[in-house]
């Protein structure tokens, strides 16, 4: 078989592993012989980058699909120093890092605090009970997940998904206000009290701040409560979809219509 056809057959085969939830597949070197320095351009071999040296046998992360022109080399470059950060403990415990993901020029951009188990699996943000609940806020505001961009205070998951500490949030504040300069919301939305805090150093209970308009370095800010308080407490619903009509308010949108079951 030619080589772009193996070549072909490998890309769509780890496409395959990607979309059933594969993140980790084995390699062995001696498997892949020659084909790790060379790539295929319009039938024309060219000189490629050997990857890293890794014991054979050895799991190699496998990246999560993202949409088409859902990053930007600035915002890809961020991820990447994301991925080997060891700034603080938590790279010893996480499984994968979660830059945050959407669209590259959002209108609206969410901040949660921290990963969770599934997203520490995935790599991706707001994935678990909690992400299913805002994909549902997304989409009452007339947007899809896709549209927006989601991320958090700090791109590891702490341990047992305690409450993130003050050093954490702010050794790894910095890679978040390089995501924002770059994306250039028009408004953010700041999910429970710990995202509050870590961006703007606000102590004061989200209960009372939610709802307020506030700024973040010229962009408006909305603090509103976290959809994993909302699973607890479903009645606070009401008073979460108040802050987001503000938001919608705010760019110039009104909510589309209640579909009816």
């Amino acid at each position: 078989m030619a080589l772009q056809g193996i070549l072909d057959d490998l890309a769509r085969h780890l496409e395959n592993q990607i979309d059933e939830g594969v993140r980790e597949v084995e390699v062995f070197p001696e498997a892949v012989g020659g084909l790790d320095k060379i790539m295929i351009r319009g039938g024309a071999q060219s000189p490629r980058p050997a990857p890293a040296p890794s014991a054979a046998g050895k799991a190699v992360p496998v990246p999560a699909a993202s949409p088409a022109g859902s990053t930007t080399p600035e915002l890809a470059a961020i991820a990447k120093a994301v991925s080997v950060c060891t700034q603080c403990p938590l790279h010893k415990t996480r499984t994968n890092t979660v830059p945050g993901q959407g669209n590259v020029t959002p209108e609206i951009m969410f901040i949660g605090e921290a990963p969770g188990e599934d997203e520490d699996r995935q790599g991706l943000a707001f994935v678990g009970r909690a992400g299913q609940l805002l994909t549902k806020m997304i989409q009452a505001m007339g947007f899809t997940r896709e549209e927006v961009f989601i991320g958090n205070i700090l791109k590891c998951r702490p341990p047992e998904n305690r409450k993130p500490l003050p050093d954490e949030m702010e050794t790894c504040l910095p890679y978040l206000k390089e995501q924002i300069a770059l994306l250039k919301p028009k408004v953010i939305v700041t999910l429970g009290a710990t995202a509050l805090q870590g961006l703007l150093k606000i102590e004061t209970g989200i209960t009372k701040m939610r709802g307020k308009w506030l700024m973040y370095e010229g962009v408006d800010l909305m603090p509103t409560l976290h959809p994993a308080y909302l699973l607890r407490n479903p009645a606070a619903k009401k008073d979460v979809w108040e802050d987001l009509k503000q938001v919608l308010q705010r760019i110039g949108r009104t909510p589309p219509p209640v579909r009816k079951s």
